[in-house]
């Protein structure tokens, strides 16, 4: 709980390097929604691509470049995923209840393994 602002200066500045803490908390959590958003950009980006250039021959070049925005956006969800819990680690919440790290690694597992579906299905299924 807060203390009294009235309170002596080191319990201010405790609570200021508190609510500090739990603002970086809050601004790694919009990171990493931002880096997810990112990936799955990146996937969009290949399944377009993919759409877009069926006429190339050979077929094997659009899947490839496809393939490739695929998986940087599979390495994007990881690497957010992974500093987004390290930064969790290090940091103590206070007033805030912050995402839970399963949760995090959670999500980025979905989305790497839809990610790779989809290129399951860009080489077999198309």
């Amino acid at each position: 709980m807060r203390s009294n602002p009235l309170a002596s200066g080191e319990d201010l500045s405790e609570q200021r390097t508190d609510l500090a803490e739990d603002r970086t908390i809050l601004a790694n959590e919009r990171t990493f929604a931002g880096w997810m958003r990112t990936g799955m950009a990146a996937v969009g980006i290949g399944l377009a691509f993919n759409a877009v250039f069926t006429k190339i021959e050979p077929a094997w070049v659009a899947r490839a470049i496809a393939s490739v925005f695929i998986v940087v956006g599979i390495t994007i969800f990881y690497l957010a995923e992974n500093k987004a819990c390290s930064v969790i680690e290090r940091m103590d919440p206070h007033e805030i209840e912050p995402i839970k790290q399963f949760n995090m690694k959670l999500i980025a597992s979905l989305m790497s393994l839809a990610a790779v579906l989809l290129l399951i299905a860009i080489w077999f299924l198309m």
